[in-house]
């Protein structure tokens, strides 16, 4: 296939043939530098590439371009190439529009012009985003197929967890020519949907999410018996830990009972983040924090339910739905909170068929002319506004509280403020869903007028606060009335110590209270809910336990 490419157009001929000048000189012996004057010329010069087997790791393209603007091509090229990493060039004055667009299409980065010096300001950027693309590539992938009815939560469950742990698939509606294909190779009918059919041929009636992760190749499984660190949770907290714990030598071992990247992974755009000024998705986030773990050897566990926690003399140990077991010196708790249930005539009956917790990103193009109604006020409901208006006729925010200020980020109510078919109503809850066999419409309570009203609602997405699932640990930890653990300073009572501690010394500040179990993110009482904040304690928690198995 000969060397990848990378890609660079602009109509400026002067700045045209100076990037691929300095692209030539860092990276012309390991990658083909094409240059192209318009968007036109480089969509034909990937649509050439496609025909012949090739392959392109990085897409730059100029954002003020005539009949297509940078962001425009960018759209087209991801069809074609949808692993190559893209970046935006743009003069200065255009910085403002160029982040605007890249929260609306997922580009990697944006370089200002000019670039001098290259060694500072070109090759930095280019050499992440093929280190990025490296890591990814175009490698042929025989994706797992999944035949599914839209309106059935079983198949959407399937989709949703395939597209959280980032595992490629092709999905084929029951009632169209290739899913009937698929049920009929397979000698089963539409009631046995959802259908998997894996990359060696085997098909899956309704099959478990376990069954679909070893499917699909995730570990499910621990390598070993007893560890030095077990982090229960994937999320940004464990994530973290799991990164430091193995880059630091421990033997790490990370629990994870849904996906990787927790609420956090879900997010389709994280844009106060520290280090990405452009924003970065939660899957990319995710993606990149699941394979640096992997790269200090940080085993991830997939798809493992972890119901007790037991001291057994020095050892810590943590039991499986199954009624398995893992062991290690120490612990930390990431499991980070779940979204709360919505108590209203006929959610619960319609969840999963146009009811969802969460951004649900997998539903998007789905959406396209549809009424989409989201409940919540905080950042992670704006987001998904921020998202879905991008498909859907209209997006309308139902916010209980008087407005946004008091619980969304100042940035984030700017955009939703420029984006025509987003609506915010204040003072509004949802009072009862209904529809037949899917979500058809919603009623509304308004307490600024006191009045109860009935609306078609395609989609219905839920954000309003969340709580820990820590009932597991019910005797083996203290925790607050809401579930949340507690650690450190909060543990102690008057400058007491908690009942049955057995050191001699204070727990550390974010050690449960039995010593050696660590709390990390939001799971932790009196944390700050923020990414940030939640990737900071899982590395001071690995600090702390060193500390710990120091004193053994």
């Amino acid at each position: 296939m000969g060397h990848p490419a990378i890609l660079t157009v602009d109509d400026d001929p002067s700045v045209s043939r100076a990037i691929a000048r300095d692209l030539r000189r860092r990276y012309g012996e390991n990658y083909r530098i094409i240059r192209a004057a318009s968007a036109t010329d480089a969509l034909d010069a990937l649509k050439d590439l496609k025909l012949r087997g090739g392959r392109v790791a990085v897409i730059l393209a100029d954002y003020r371009m005539p009949q297509m603007n940078g962001i425009q091509f960018l759209e087209q090229a991801m069809d074609l190439f949808p692993n190559a990493r893209r970046a935006l060039l743009t003069a200065y004055a255009d910085t403002d529009a160029a982040i605007q667009a890249i929260n609306v299409v997922d580009v990697d980065h944006y370089l200002l012009k000019p670039w001098d010096p290259p060694e500072e300001k070109l090759y930095p950027i280019i050499d992440a985003l093929l280190d990025a693309w490296q890591a990814t590539g175009d490698r042929e992938v025989t994706d797992i197929r999944v035949v599914g009815h839209r309106w059935s939560e079983p198949s959407y469950q399937i989709r949703d967890f395939l597209a959280r742990n980032l595992v490629p698939y092709k999905w084929f509606s029951a009632d169209e020519p290739e899913g009937l294909r698929l049920l009929e190779a397979a000698g089963v009918g539409p009631e046995s949907i959802p259908l998997v059919v894996t990359a060696d041929g085997r098909a899956m009636q309704n099959p478990t999410t376990l069954e679909v992760a070893e499917a699909a190749g995730l570990s499910t499984a621990p390598e070993r018996d007893f560890y030095d660190l077990i982090i229960v949770g994937g999320g940004p907290a464990g994530l973290g830990a799991a990164v430091y714990g193995a880059s630091e030598g421990l033997k790490t071992l990370l629990i994870e009972r849904t996906a990787v990247g927790g609420q956090a992974g879900q997010s389709s755009r994280i844009e106060n983040y520290l280090g990405f000024p452009d924003g970065i998705s939660g899957s990319q986030l995710t993606d990149r924090a699941r394979r640096q773990a992997g790269k200090f050897e940080a085993e991830v566990l997939n798809t493992r339910e972890v119901t007790g926690l037991r001291t057994d003399g020095s050892a810590r140990t943590l039991t499986f739905a199954d009624g398995g077991a893992v062991s290690a010196h120490s612990i930390v708790l990431a499991t980070g909170v779940a979204y709360r249930p919505l108590v209203a005539d006929g959610i619960a009956g319609l969840t999963g068929s146009g009811v969802y917790y969460g951004s649900a990103s997998t539903e998007g193009p789905s959406c396209a002319g549809s009424d989409v109604y989201i409940i919540g006020g905080a950042n992670s409901a704006g987001q998904a506004a921020l998202f879905f208006s991008r498909y859907a006729r209209s997006v309308t925010l139902l916010v209980r509280g008087d407005s946004l200020e008091a619980s969304m980020s100042y940035y984030l109510i700017q955009q939703l403020n420029q984006i025509e078919n987003i609506h915010v109503r204040t003072r509004c809850e949802v009072v009862g869903a209904e529809g037949n066999g899917h979500l058809q419409a919603i009623t509304i309570c308004d307490s600024k007028n006191g009045s109860v009203a009935s609306v078609e609602c395609g989609y219905l997405f839920i954000f309003i606060g969340a709580e820990p699932r820590t009932d597991w640990l019910d005797g083996a930890v203290a925790r607050d009335g809401k579930g949340f653990v507690y650690t450190g300073p909060d543990l102690l009572q008057n400058g007491t110590r908690p009942a049955g501690w057995d050191r001699d010394r204070d727990p550390f500040y974010l050690e449960c209270s039995v010593p050696g179990i660590f709390a990390a993110g939001d799971v932790r009482a009196n944390s700050v809910k923020r990414v940030a904040s939640a990737v900071g304690e899982g590395a001071m928690a690995v600090t702390l336990v060193h500390r710990y198995l120091e004193a053994q």
